[in-house]
């Protein structure tokens, strides 16, 4: 693959597109910050850069505290590159166990478990039928909403638009107008994915009451075997929606996909609960690492 000479780091834009989505079907990454949407959307909460480092095409950035970070390279001779930074200084985020597998590992490399950032794995078909007991409470609840609710549940289209972004307004009322820049910028990024969905390829399904959204989740494929799902948002005065909308996601996308990734917890305690409980089949577990 050619890869455009990069004399300088940049921002990333949306004429990368095309070169990254072709880099990443070629590489078949496992954690769910290596999509281009995702990446894009992010773009400004987390100041993604690009530029060549040893050939090697690298994603730099910033965390939502000002730390400066790389992502594993992403063409190349990835290591070459990952030890050129590492050496000058810098420190690498999203480090998987299929990339510290493919090299012997620096001399002096401090590699630490990032918990807070591990991508929670689950089987397609199991949140698409929410089979056996372990399930009971996710399906009462969906019952409750049925029961209560005239609602249709559609493929996300342009005609949505406005009705989720209504909801992500409402949404962000409901906790104090997302003081928080890393909830600021998170709802930011899903107002800009619901008005991208079609250009940067995002599918997703919507929840209606009497043609109101009442819920959305947008996604994508991340490699052969998984989806990711980017943003899911419910009303929060409508008991059951998260679990209809988390559940047809399942149901009506990327049934030739094996596992459905959720993407991490950020450490939020309420948030965690909630994805353990719907029974993950394994964490994507990821590191940071720093040179000695």
């Amino acid at each position: 693959m050619q890869i455009p000479d990069y004399p300088a780091m940049r921002p990333l834009e949306m004429a990368d597109r095309e070169l990254l989505q072709e880099i990443f079907r070629q590489l078949q990454p496992q954690i769910s910050e290596l999509t281009f949407a995702n990446l894009y959307l992010f773009r400004k909460a987390h100041a993604y850069a690009v530029s060549l480092v040893e050939g090697s095409l690298v994603i730099f950035a910033r965390g939502y505290g000002g730390e400066a970070y790389f992502l594993p390279p992403i063409s190349g001779e990835r290591w070459e590159a990952a030890r050129m930074l590492l050496a000058l200084g810098h420190s690498l985020y999203g480090v998987d166990e299929a990339f510290l597998g493919e090299q012997v590992l620096p001399a002096g490399l401090r590699v630490m478990e990032d918990r807070d950032n591990w991508d929670y794995l689950y089987l397609r078909e199991e949140l698409a039928t929410l089979p056996g007991r372990r399930f009971h409470k996710k399906k009462n609840r969906i019952s409750y909403f049925a029961s209560r609710h005239e609602f249709r549940v559609e493929p996300f289209s342009a005609a949505h638009i406005p009705g989720s972004l209504e909801l992500l307004r409402k949404w962000r009322e409901t906790r104090g107008g997302a003081a928080s820049p890393p909830l600021s910028l998170e709802i930011e990024a899903n107002a800009e994915g619901v008005q991208l969905a079609e250009e940067l390829g995002l599918c997703g399904v919507v929840v209606l009451i009497k043609g109101r959204v009442a819920a959305f989740a947008l996604g994508e494929r991340l490699n052969r075997e998984s989806a990711v799902c980017h943003f899911e948002k419910a009303d929060p005065f409508v008991e059951g929606a998260p679990q209809l909308v988390n559940r047809e996601f399942s149901r009506l996308l990327f049934n030739d996909c094996t596992f459905v990734n959720r993407e991490q917890d950020l450490g939020e305690p309420g948030l965690r609960s909630a994805k353990l409980s719907y029974q993950p089949v394994r964490m994507v577990k990821k590191y940071r690492a720093s040179g000695s």
